[in-house]
């Protein structure tokens, strides 16, 4: 009898506001779908109507703008394959432990994205002199478990990043336009940061002359390095470089014999350079196969390490380097919210 058709699904965290992680062991390629894109939001999904969307381009700009749907995507395009990664991906492998979802390793999604770059309609509307940053405004809201006001989910960027040729207001993913969950009908998209800069269901977008202060900026997507005082604060901005092994599962009981060992790796700055792969705890290190090097800095690289295994229980780590010089450590970087966890991944598997 043929086995029924299964497909493989999100891991839920919380279904108010939903927060579902991607199933990475599943996932190959450049691109993933929309049912398997992880889905992170801190508040419940906007009401919206495409029909009567208009997106103003102020603040201290010498000539504001109000641009329709119809008229953006009339502009010049760009198109740029990047991942995102929530910047709590991998919360729940720090220790001591640190409080918010408990993300695994699935908080982290690619595809390509096409819009009209930000520095275009930026530079239409005429940017002031004295211009410091860019304040982008979503139409997500809801009350903060700190606070009782009610908040729209909005955060800035330096100029220099928002200038930034593939920095984009994005309309489509995959060739179509973006998924409600996912930010339609427009969405940030800030290569190389992590995911928070990528605003989505986007509002507004405002030029200003000094910081932005808002509490997604200044008290969340901050590296806090010590739990009770905040000196050495510092915001959460690129990515880290970083790697996953997608197979074998942690846990899995493989059979003696040849096995791939298969995972991806991405940063922030440059590209990935080179993973190595050690099958007997971190003693020993070899190099693994880039499989189709990515064509830019902002994507994931796929990687495959050929394993001959014998009968015993084995740790199995991977460690990605870039083109920077930045290499995966041993211990992450600790800090009280759980951002940017970045060690040396690695699984554990029996061989019989």
């Amino acid at each position: 009898m043929q086995k029924p058709f299964v497909r493989p699904y999100l891991t839920t965290h919380s279904l108010q506001p939903e927060n579902q992680e991607s199933p990475i062991e599943f996932i190959s390629g450049r691109r993933v779908g929309n049912s398997l894109f992880y889905r992170r939001n801190h508040f419940a999904y906007p009401s919206l109507s495409a029909s009567a969307y208009w997106l103003p381009v102020n603040g201290s700009v010498s000539s504001p703008r109000l641009y329709s749907l119809t008229e953006l995507m009339n502009l010049p395009s760009r198109t740029v394959t990047a991942v995102l990664e929530c910047a709590g991906n991998k919360r729940s492998l720090f220790e001591p432990k640190t409080f918010g979802e408990q993300w695994e390793k699935g908080a982290v999604s690619q595809g390509s994205w096409k819009g009209v770059p930000l520095a275009s309609l930026l530079e239409g509307a005429g940017i002031r002199n004295g211009a410091a940053e860019v304040i982008f405004g979503g139409y997500d809201f809801g009350e903060r478990t700190d606070s009782d006001e009610v908040y729209s989910f909005t955060r800035s960027l330096p100029l220099e990043k928002a200038l930034h040729p593939d920095t984009l207001v994005a309309y489509e993913y995959n060739g179509k336009p973006i998924p409600f969950k996912h930010g339609f009908p427009l969405r940030l998209i800030v290569p190389q940061w992590y995911a928070m800069a990528s605003v989505k269901w986007l509002k507004s977008i405002t030029v200003a002359d000094a910081p932005f202060t808002g509490p997604f900026q200044t008290i969340d997507y901050v590296y806090y390095p010590h739990r009770e005082k905040d000196e050495g604060a510092a915001p959460v901005t690129k990515l880290h470089v970083n790697s996953s092994i997608r197979h074998p599962l942690d846990g899995q009981i493989l059979q003696t014999g040849s096995h791939p060992v298969k995972g991806i790796a991405w940063t922030g700055k440059g590209k990935i350079e080179k993973v190595e792969v050690s099958t007997d705890g971190g003693e020993n290190w070899k190099e693994a196969r880039l499989e189709s090097p990515a064509a830019s800095g902002y994507e994931w690289q796929p990687w495959v390490y050929d394993w001959k295994a014998g009968k015993g229980e084995y740790t199995l780590m991977s460690r990605a380097y870039d083109t920077h010089g930045r290499v995966q450590p041993a211990s992450p970087f600790w800090n009280r919210k759980g951002y940017g966890y970045h060690a040396i991944d690695m699984v554990s598997v029996k061989v019989e």
